[in-house]
């Protein structure tokens, strides 16, 4: 019989015992574009340390996408994906439906009951 000090080969955690914080975690919370460019940026950087020696870049680009990867679980998926295609549309010169940023902060005021 196996001691609990000497885990089978097979023991292997599930996601839910993940960090949030771990490269895993961080790209399978976001989403489109931003999901491709972390995974190239994390290889690239990956690859240098494994020359150099040096995490620092890899650090980096965790640090970047752990921030993103929030902002997307906050607003939920859906809407950050939304989010950025408007981004895109905007960059491509074409009409995005805005409102002013005076009539946002009433927007807000009226949903907090201001």
């Amino acid at each position: 019989m196996a001691s609990p000090a000497s885990p089978t080969p097979d023991a292997r955690p599930g996601p839910a015992l993940l960090s949030a914080n771990t490269p895993q975690a961080i790209r399978d919370a976001l989403v489109g574009s931003e999901r491709r460019e972390f995974e190239q940026r994390y290889a690239e950087e990956m690859a240098s340390a494994a020359h150099t020696l040096n995490l620092t870049g890899v650090f980096t680009v965790l640090d970047t996408y752990r921030k993103i990867a929030e902002i997307t679980q906050r607003q939920g998926p859906l809407a950050h994906q939304n989010m950025l295609e408007r981004v895109a549309r905007l960059q491509r010169g074409e009409n995005v439906p805005t409102v002013s940023s005076q009539e946002h902060k009433a927007q807000i005021n009226a949903r907090l009951g201001h």
